[in-house]
């Protein structure tokens, strides 16, 4: 073998096939649609999701069910290292001081304070929820929690 035929008969595209061009050609006559019925026919096609027989995959799915996510309470999270960069010593964190501090942001149903950091400021913190730590964190810097009921 020479170098030049390494690539000798190697192209990029294959010609299309030429179909009912005459019984030489070997798909001539029914240009390989076979004899007869609705695929031999021109201007044939099977409809959309078309599975020849099985059952489609339009019918096989549930079509009904239900989902929570439309009436999830939506859980604002906020950790105690947050309030301490956030707040000063002595003030008071509600729902409407963390969303003005941007520390809630968005639509929110819930707040929830949980123990990530640590806390050396004195606050009254007003949530509607807070993990163990995060109380004993609080309590411990000499602040206090007060549980909100929406």
């Amino acid at each position: 073998m020479q170098i030049h035929d390494v690539h000798a008969g190697i192209t990029k595209r294959k010609n299309r096939k030429r179909v009912g061009r005459g019984p030489g050609s070997g798909t001539g006559k029914t240009a390989g649609k076979g004899d007869k019925g609705h695929s031999s026919r021109s201007g044939h096609s099977y409809r959309f999701a078309h599975e020849g027989g099985q059952m489609p995959m339009t019918r096989r799915i549930a079509k009904r069910g239900f989902n929570n996510n439309y009436f999830a309470k939506v859980v604002a999270i906020v950790n105690l290292d947050s309030l301490e960069a956030a707040f000063d010593d002595g003030s008071v964190v509600d729902p409407a001081a963390l969303e003005a501090k941007g520390l809630a942001k968005g639509k929110f149903d819930l707040v929830k304070i949980l123990g990530n950091g640590t806390l050396a400021k004195k606050l009254t913190v007003k949530a509607h929820a807070f993990s163990r730590t995060a109380a004993d964190k609080i309590a411990a810097a000499g602040g206090q929690t007060e549980t909100l009921f929406s």
